[in-house]
């Protein structure tokens, strides 16, 4: 089911940044453990970034470390900086409505979660 929406996916030259956000309709995504990930043809979903139910853990894929930042103070989303044309790809959000514990994961498993986003083209060119 596409119960969340991403939004903010474009087209940016290399170094340039994006804001992804991550909104859900008819539910709150507080307490609510959230996963990134990104696809480009061919290739399996990645995982990009996931914050945990409370915001405490934060996990970032060593492509984006340093670069890309995840909050939910203010809604959730993750600002994209310096990016470069690898990060070229469909990103998607997704969540799990029940976390067990105060945590979260970069393993991309389709039915580990409860909800996910239709996805946001990022094009990174020059």
């Amino acid at each position: 089911q596409l119960q969340l929406v991403e939004s903010g996916g474009g087209l940016v030259q290399p170094g340039g940044s994006l804001r992804l956000s991550c909104a859900a309709s008819g539910f709150t995504l507080d307490y609510k453990e959230i996963g990134w990930f990104r696809q480009v043809p061919g290739k399996e979903r990645e995982g990009v970034s996931c914050i945990s139910s409370s915001g405490k853990v934060t996990k970032y894929a060593d492509s984006v470390k340093g670069r890309f930042t995840l909050s939910r103070d203010n809604g959730m989303y993750m600002q994209m900086d310096s990016l470069l044309p690898e990060d070229t790809a469909v990103y998607y959000c997704a969540a799990v409505r029940t976390p067990l514990v105060d945590f979260c994961t970069l393993r991309f498993n389709r039915q580990r979660y409860d909800y996910w986003g239709q996805g946001t083209q990022v094009t990174v060119s020059s």
